[in-house]
């Protein structure tokens, strides 16, 4: 059976701030590196009211030196909105802290508005078009190249694996051109999916870094002991999403009985839409809806998300998922029984 992973925003819920949001951050690490999940990846996003990872870097500090055997990683780094040398100086201390743990995935939106992203830039001196070059530089400061004039210290000569992350066929094209793992954000903008993971798989190029293609889907997997507690935890999503695109922002929205006393038909098509790839249900359920994904997808691995008011409730979805996987590996003769 195929690994599973962790995909965390590190949600700020309303009544509550961002220290709380960091600390729950760890203690879900914690619990996912005791259930055996192989990694932990913090995403960046910008002036974002409910996401707390938006300094990624030091996220991804915080919970590595929390944990001793889960990999983690950035799910990642924006790179539009770095310099490579800075982003390979923050990776390069990462994995000089925590050897063999450091991941760092790539993407080319620039995960915030265009007001935002210019303060984070200050002055545009690239754009996404730049992306491709960016990864290059990106991982030439990695390698350990004597005489190259501007290095990386830490990064040069470090293993820190560099994924290509994506929603379209760009990412497909480039992480099969560099020889790249890929992960598609299925989780929130699921439509080109299957296209992508086609794309890359036929056009992949072996490399240095990997001799054959390697995907991971992005999922989200609301679980619950019951099918309707799963749909009520599933609400605060559906209600955030709602609310980014009607341009308000905020902290993640507790959970509602009835979503759709409080989202209108529009909406709940839209989030029907985005979330179409979604898992929401009962331990049966969720064993099912994965097993379904996995053989739709072919997947290498795959990235569990869930943003989940409670933390308590949040840890339990995660605690099935493990579950549901340790019994998909069972009746898989040919797999180990550990994730």
């Amino acid at each position: 059976m195929i690994p599973f992973s962790v995909l965390d925003l590190s949600p700020i819920v309303e009544g509550g701030d961002a220290g709380q949001a960091l600390r729950n951050t760890l203690d879900l690490a914690r619990h996912a590196e005791r259930l055996g999940y192989r990694r932990y990846w913090l995403a960046e996003h910008h002036n974002m009211p409910g996401i707390a990872s938006a300094a990624t870097a030091v996220a991804i500090g915080h919970v590595a030196a929390g944990t001793s055997t889960i990999r983690v990683g950035a799910g990642g780094i924006m790179l539009p909105n770095h310099a490579p040398l800075v982003i390979a100086e923050q990776f390069g201390t990462l994995a000089a802290l925590h050897p063999g743990r450091i991941d760092l995935g790539l993407g080319r939106a620039p995960g915030s508005d265009q007001v935002t992203a210019r303060a984070l830039r200050r002055t545009l001196v690239g754009d996404i078009d730049e992306f491709p070059q960016d990864v290059l530089e990106l991982m030439a400061y990695f390698r350990p190249e004597l005489g190259q004039p501007v290095q990386a210290v830490p990064g040069a000569g470090l293993d820190v694996p560099i994924w290509i992350l994506g929603s379209s066929l760009y990412g497909a094209q480039l992480a099969a051109a560099l020889g790249l793992p890929y992960a598609f954000a299925s989780h929130f903008a699921p439509a080109q999916l299957m296209p992508a993971l086609e794309l890359y798989r036929a056009r992949f190029q072996p490399s240095g870094h990997l001799v054959a293609p390697y995907v991971m889907p992005g999922i989200g997997v609301f679980a619950a002991d019951n099918d309707a507690e799963a749909r009520r935890l599933f609400s605060s999503q559906q209600q955030a999403f709602v609310n980014l695109r009607r341009g308000r922002p905020g902290k993640l929205p507790p959970p509602v009985d009835d979503i759709t006393a409080v989202l209108s038909p529009i909406e709940l098509s839209l989030v029907g839409q985005a979330f179409s790839c979604a898992v929401v249900g009962s331990p049966e359920t969720i064993g099912r809806g994965i097993a379904d994904f996995i053989a739709r997808t072919g997947a290498d691995e795959l990235m569990i998300t869930a943003q989940i008011f409670d933390h308590a409730a949040r840890r339990r979805s995660y605690e099935i998922v493990a579950a549901a996987r340790r019994q998909l590996a069972a009746s898989d003769s040919g797999s180990s029984p550990c994730i």
